[in-house]
């Protein structure tokens, strides 16, 4: 494996052997350790001195069920401060096919052109793409695929990132090379603007898997963790009604964003549920599919094609996320209106979860009504026109509620909250106020665990424990979903991977080793960017604004966010 470093201003390319105090560590792990070892933290973040990296994770490349996710990182054009996006779709695994550990984008083009950086294994090479210049998301990459051909992956902006929006993301190709796997969040999408990229074709075309050092060892493993992922029954919930299951779980907790985070159960969530979406899907066949991998070799296949009334398809996937910020967030019961919305965010290249907590702003601020889904699709539409509210858009909600003064703005970090109200899921709260990546679910979602989610007393410790175990993911490029598996199997099955891949000899904690060093790398580069315990906080309005039904107010103690990490 090499570290392949790109430099846009001079269009070369560099492969270095891996440094060896970076050989232990993949995906997010990495990502963090040559963020704080190569970009200064107090750096503009996009200037030339912040770096754009994607890193496999320590697992990616050998079709591992829902472990070839990749890793994108750099500081923060959203937060300020470190960031890891991760999504899945196939530019991890053809990365790794190549032999790359990490791919590092530096400096910053001397003219404004639009470029593609295509990867093979002849190396990198620039070819202009100007034309290009504006063009949505699915468009870019149907074009591309023509001129690149139908075996390659990709990770492509869209206007959103040209425009350097806050909100911008990363879109990469699933299995389909459909551009529907979006690093979404932290605006790593205006970061690769930025850098002069509207996409990075890679081709593995002649490269092969990463080696295996003891191949019994590791197929042995394998077959442990498949089994283990096949048979547990979070496998077929997700099989069946993917992240959309989490529109009743929340309803019951009464922790669904409903109305600008002002309720936490919608009267509309039957319309909006998983089971109903399932339903949908069922009756209108053709191009609708209720289950679908994003990924080659994923066993749980919880990503979906939402067709519209004619079958044909709208977007895919139309995730939980989406569902709750452009949903009920919105006062939207229409999966239809809901999808018509996601493919929007979707070809501009937005975070469906930034964007429709800007939209819930925009609400707020009297420019849109609770369930008028025609404007909210003309305030996006604003956005792809790059007209100025459409600029305050299309920077986030934290920007928006700034302009538009609005107070009750859910973020933390300018990073907003996903479909979790933290008042009624206080563990969650405790990750989205304490993370070093800003409001985000997937840094430790508590919501599983089995606590009274109300009781402020003992939730650092559920969030601990879960913003460790989901870092230690991260870097081993392992989806969210592959943890009922790793939880399921033999307490060894992760460091037999490990060992059996690399010759290792990790123990059982090896997980979480991983996350906590992770985490620890990340916190010092918030630190030297100048974050400090007042950045660890939720909005000050969700401790005093009871939530209905529960009137909960969030009011885990202060002590227990600045200790959370001092392991």
């Amino acid at each position: 494996m090499e570290i392949w470093r790109v430099n846009v201003r001079t269009q070369t390319v560099r492969r270095e052997p891996v440094p060896k105090e970076w050989e232990h560590l993949g995906g997010r792990g990495l990502s963090a350790r040559i963020l704080l070892d190569e970009v200064p933290p107090t750096c503009e973040p996009l200037g030339p001195y912040n770096k754009l990296v994607f890193a496999p994770g320590l697992l990616v490349g050998h079709r591992l069920s829902s472990c070839d996710r990749i890793s994108i990182g750099g500081k923060s054009p959203l937060t300020g401060g470190i960031k890891e996006s991760n999504a899945g779709g196939s530019s991890g695994f053809a990365l790794a096919q190549l032999g790359i550990k990490a791919l590092i984008i530096e400096d910053e083009p001397d003219q404004e052109e639009w470029w593609v950086l295509h990867l093979s294994v002849d190396g990198a090479e620039f070819d202009p793409v100007d034309d290009l210049a504006g063009a949505g998301v699915y468009e870019t990459a149907e074009l591309l695929l023509q001129d690149y051909g139908k075996g390659v992956s990709m990770a492509l902006i869209g206007p959103a990132g040209e425009m350097q929006l806050r909100a911008a993301g990363i879109q990469n190709l699933d299995q389909d090379g459909v551009p529907s796997r979006i690093a979404a969040r932290g605006g790593l999408g205006a970061l690769m603007g930025s850098k002069g990229l509207k996409a990075i074709v890679i081709n593995p075309a002649g490269g092969k898997k990463p080696p295996i050092v003891d191949r019994a060892s590791f197929r042995a493993a394998q077959k442990a963790y498949t089994q283990a992922l096949t048979q547990h029954p979070q496998t077929k919930t997700y099989a069946d009604y993917g992240t959309a299951a989490m529109v009743n779980m929340c309803q019951y907790f009464g922790s669904l964003p409903t109305r600008g985070f002002s309720a936490g159960q919608f009267e509309g969530a039957d319309e909006i549920s998983g089971e109903h979406l399932r339903d949908v899907l069922l009756e209108r066949d053709a191009e609708s599919k209720t289950t679908h991998a994003c990924m080659s070799g994923c066993a749980i296949h919880c990503s979906n094609v939402y067709g519209g009334p004619d079958g044909k398809r709208i977007v895919s996937p139309l995730e939980y996320e989406t569902i709750g910020l452009m949903g009920s967030n919105l006062g939207i019961a229409d999966l239809d209106a809901i999808a018509r919305l996601n493919r929007e965010a979707n070809d501009l290249g937005l975070d469906s979860i930034d964007t429709g907590a800007a939209l819930g702003v925009a609400a707020q601020a009297g420019l849109l009504k609770w369930g008028d889904a025609e404007r909210a699709l003309d305030l996006v539409g604003e956005i792809r026109r790059g007209t100025p509210l459409g600029r305050i858009l299309g920077n986030g909600a934290a920007t928006a509620g700034r302009v538009l003064g609005v107070e009750r703005v859910p973020v933390v970090k300018g990073q907003a909250m996903s479909a979790y109200d933290p008042r009624a899921i206080k563990g969650t709260g405790v990750t989205y106020a304490t993370s070093p990546m800003g409001a985000d679910h997937t840094a430790g979602l508590t919501i599983r665990a089995k606590v009274d989610h109300l009781d402020p007393q003992g939730q650092a410790s559920v969030s601990r424990g879960a913003q460790i175990s989901m870092a230690g993911y991260d870097t081993l490029g392992a989806c969210i979903f592959a943890g009922f598996g790793f939880a399921a199997a033999p307490p060894d099955t992760i460091a037999n991977l490990l060992n059996a891949r690399y010759g290792w000899s990790v123990a059982e904690d090896i997980l979480q080793q991983l996350g906590r060093e992770t985490i620890s790398l990340e916190r010092e580069f918030n630190r030297r960017a100048g974050f400090t315990a007042a950045d660890d906080r939720l909005p000050e309005w969700m401790t005093r604004e009871p939530l209905p039904p529960t009137n909960a107010v969030f009011d885990v103690p202060a002590e227990d966010l600045d200790t959370l990490f001092n392991w």
